[in-house]
């Protein structure tokens, strides 16, 4: 991910055209990713109710893939650097499309999260080599800037693609048709970038260090595993230590880091205010995205009873309102301090859950809708400041370093939005259903783990007592989804604080 000057790129074409076409192609990986990261909600439904997974296990099956990609960004980019980018795209394209091919079968709920671990992998080869290429290819700063620009807009276009495509997936095939998305958007990148995208590296490469690998892995793995145990099972010793190991595992990282002549994460960057509050409004904003995600796809067809196709187009006008605001915040911010921008965005998540917070027992469809609209408009807003800030934070021979924390603040909200807003839903859902004692051994424990398990246990219950098992369950998630809204209200306004706080000398930037 880091670039330093000079970089050889091998056939670059001073054609237009060719580096146009070249950009094309990479945004092919960025909507993948982007799509991946909001088309999964709309299945857990059905492989819920398919696989019969546990609560924590639905979680894990959500979280595998960001964790490792969180994790493995900033190494996968180092290794970019030595091996050279394109070929590291090539090798993380073919790996991703021949795992999601292979999810799309898998038999059980433990099958899928391994291979969503794989996915994990090889989707952490795929963000940084297209940001390092397109970096290369656009030497022109002007040119550079539109084709970050519109590479950043790919997420959002993902993300607003991702529902549509799965409630049509949805509503025709089974729940592993939306892993074979990667087929179409990969098989073409693996035939054309040979042809259009140059490669590149750097002579003189960061050395790659398994042990600040190992050391991210064993920092974020039990930490997020300690809060899904937690709301699974309450605090016992097993989580007190895994919460331990991560730490120690965090404290020992940044140690290594600070020590070393050519880190693989320069840590002292968090040393600058207005970075570290940038990138924590970039993760938080995520974190509101995807955790408001979770438990609307599922309110909308579980409780609601709407197709996955209803459900992806009600979602449409929430993601059309992200990719807006993230254009026209760039208008306002000349004119007003990045800080408040950023604010802004965040406590327009604040004014979303609070929506939910206020209407969300009453299961109403038009409020939650209303409230993702208003928290999307803050998602765009936060994100595209943040992540502006994040680079102008930085001198520009460290803008390689910080666009790897950017990418790695991105997916970590993505973990933590699903781990601890899906783990607060998922407790007080088990708190408050009430499972009839007609069920007994695997049915009522599906049942008491998650809406879908309970949904799929109504149905062949049948009767008046699956009628009952129904309606405790969906009134049980709606009082969770509440709940998790009042969480997500208190973090959003912490998160606004601290930006105004940290950034408070920071002026309107004037381009």
């Amino acid at each position: 991910m880091t670039i330093t000057s000079p970089i050889p790129v091998i056939g670059t074409s001073t054609s237009p055209r060719r580096r146009w076409a070249a950009l094309a192609v990479l945004m092919l990986p960025v909507l993948l990713v982007s799509v991946d990261n909001t088309v999964l909600s709309f299945a857990l439904p059905a492989i819920s109710e398919s696989l019969r997974p546990s609560g924590t296990a639905l979680l894990w099956i959500v979280d595998v893939y960001p964790l490792l990609l969180a994790g493995l960004l900033v190494p996968m980019g180092s290794l970019g650097d030595r091996i050279g980018r394109r070929r590291l795209l090539l090798i993380g394209a073919a790996g991703f499309a021949a795992v999601s091919a292979i999810a799309a079968f898998a038999p059980s709920a433990l099958a899928l999260i391994g291979l969503r671990a794989a996915m994990g992998l090889f989707g952490s080869m795929l963000m940084p080599a297209t940001l390092s290429l397109i970096r290369n290819i656009f030497d022109d700063p002007r040119e550079r800037r539109t084709a970050i620009a519109l590479w950043a807009a790919g997420f959002s276009g993902g993300a607003a693609l991702g529902p549509i495509l799965g409630g049509f997936l949805l509503e025709h095939l089974w729940w592993g048709s939306v892993f074979l998305l990667a087929l179409p958007m990969l098989v073409p990148l693996l035939v054309l970038a040979p042809i259009l995208v140059p490669e590149s590296r750097d002579p003189q490469p960061g050395p790659v260090d398994p042990l600040s690998i190992v050391l991210v892995m064993a920092t974020m793995t039990p930490f997020v595993w300690a809060i899904k145990t937690a709301a699974d099972a309450g605090i016992s010793l097993a989580v007190v230590l895994a919460a331990g190991i991560a730490v120690l595992a965090g404290v020992a990282f940044v140690r290594r880091q600070v020590t070393r002549e050519q880190p693989m994460l320069d840590v002292r960057l968090f040393t600058i205010p207005a970075f570290s509050a940038s990138v924590t409004a970039n993760l938080l904003s995520v974190f509101s995205l995807v955790g408001f995600l979770y438990f609307l796809s599922q309110h909308l067809q579980l409780v609601s009873g709407r197709s996955p196709m209803q459900a992806g187009l009600l979602l449409l006008p929430g993601l059309v309102v992200t990719i807006v605001a993230g254009l026209l915040v760039v208008r306002v911010v000349p004119r007003v301090r990045p800080s408040h921008a950023m604010a802004a965005g965040l406590l327009m998540n604040a004014v979303g859950y609070g929506i939910v917070l206020v209407t969300g027992t009453a299961g109403s469809d038009g409020a939650l809708v209303l409230a993702f609209a208003v928290v999307g408009a803050g998602v765009g807003t936060a994100e595209t400041i943040s992540n502006d800030e994040i680079l102008g934070a930085v001198p520009a021979r460290r803008a390689g370093a910080a666009s790897a924390i950017s990418e790695t603040a991105y997916e970590t909200g993505a973990v933590l939005g699903t781990a601890i807003l899906g783990s607060i839903l998922n407790a007080t859902f088990r708190a408050h259903v009430e499972v009839p004692t007609a069920l007994s051994g695997g049915a009522a424990d599906a049942a008491s783990q998650t809406l879908g398990g309970a949904t799929d246990a109504a149905r062949s219950l049948g009767g008046e007592a699956g009628e009952a098992l129904l309606s405790s369950a969906r009134e049980a998630f709606d009082s969770g989804v509440a709940y998790t809204a009042g969480v997500g209200v208190v973090l959003m306004v912490a998160a606004a604080a601290i930006v105004v706080i940290a950034m408070r000398e920071r002026r309107p930037a004037r381009r």
